[in-house]
């Protein structure tokens, strides 16, 4: 069983859906085509905030206000956990505190501005950031909100159980694995339908600490996660995310960094829909694994459509070997 409960799922579908209707699941004609099955994908891309993360924020805050939290909080991200944290805070009146790493995607950073986060920029990466916010958290009398845990899970589960209402026959669904909310919330919906889908966790082969994880049958430890895919880039897995991955997941696979970018170009090409490096993760494996889907029915998580405008261009200017 996942780690969260269909009466979880179902309770945080309804805060979700106060806000917004949950999102789209179409499939492709042109992109099917391409691959050679039926290819359904769930579109994340289209929630409030451009990513599926503002589903785990809305539950959590809505539950830390409701049992009387006062603190301001404070958070790590790359982005669009802090978007949706944000977003949250706003709605139901807390106030957050979020830390970005150097070089952070701007336009993200601009976002979170937008809807209300204070920024702090720190550390060279996610885990930098992530022990600088637990110092402040200390220092300054802050909630420190975790990036995992089972009330984020709850939350971004709910598109788990869209998804799999509108395409419950799903013979595999790739999910993408940044420190596992969403692939645990996929896991999540599916055990809690009886379903018989088989969950396929994406990583790139430059953050592959979930991938050794599965392998190794406990949480391992990378020493960097260099990838422009940024939602993925992951270093240090999550001890009780691993646990539910390695025990739901049919298997984790890796991509290159020019295998999720032609996932980009693909998603643009034959749907027009644009696709960050980590919302086209989980399409760079159903490509990497296309002969073994041959005829089948596939499900996409497209999580996020959250990229900075000249590294996009950069990318669609890029030729593919088959184009």
């Amino acid at each position: 069983m996942g780690i969260a409960s269909k009466s979880e799922l179902e309770a945080a579908a309804e805060t979700v859906h106060a806000i917004f209707p949950g999102t789209p699941q179409y499939v492709w004609p042109l992109l099917s085509e391409r691959l050679g099955c039926e290819v359904w994908v769930k579109h994340e891309n289209h929630t409030p905030v451009g990513a599926f993360k503002i589903r785990g924020g809305l539950n959590y805050i809505k539950h830390y206000v409701e049992d009387g939290g006062r603190q301001g909080l404070i958070t790590a991200t790359r982005g669009n956990h802090g978007q949706s944290i944000a977003t949250a805070c706003k709605r139901f009146g807390a106030q957050v505190k979020i830390v970005v790493p150097e070089g952070n995607s701007r336009e993200k950073n601009d976002a979170m501005r937008a809807q209300g986060g204070d920024l702090v920029v720190h550390g060279h990466d996610f885990q930098e950031a992530a022990e600088h916010a637990r110092d402040l958290a200390a220092a300054e009398g802050l909630a420190m909100l975790p990036s995992f845990d089972p009330l984020l899970v709850q939350g971004v589960g709910t598109y788990g159980l869209e998804f799999f209402s509108a395409a419950s026959d799903l013979d595999t669904v790739y999910v993408p694995i940044g420190l596992g909310s969403g692939i645990c919330g996929v896991i999540s919906a599916r055990d809690a339908l009886g379903l018989t889908t088989k969950v396929v966790g994406v990583v790139s082969e430059n953050a592959a600490a979930y991938k050794l994880s599965f392998e190794a049958g406990k949480g391992v430890s990378t020493n960097s996660a260099d990838t422009f895919a940024d939602g993925v880039a992951c270093r240090v897995p999550v001890d009780q995310a691993v646990e539910a991955i390695n025990a739901g997941a049919e298997r984790i696979i890796t991509v290159s960094e020019s295998q999720i970018k032609a996932a980009m170009r693909a998603y643009y090409r034959d749907t027009h829909n644009i696709a960050e490096g980590a919302g086209a993760v989980p399409l760079a494996g159903l490509m990497a694994e296309r002969d073994a889907m041959q005829g089948k029915k596939v499900g996409v998580i497209l999580s996020g459509g959250n990229i900075d405008r000249e590294l996009y261009l950069s990318i669609l200017a890029e030729e593919d070997n088959d184009d």
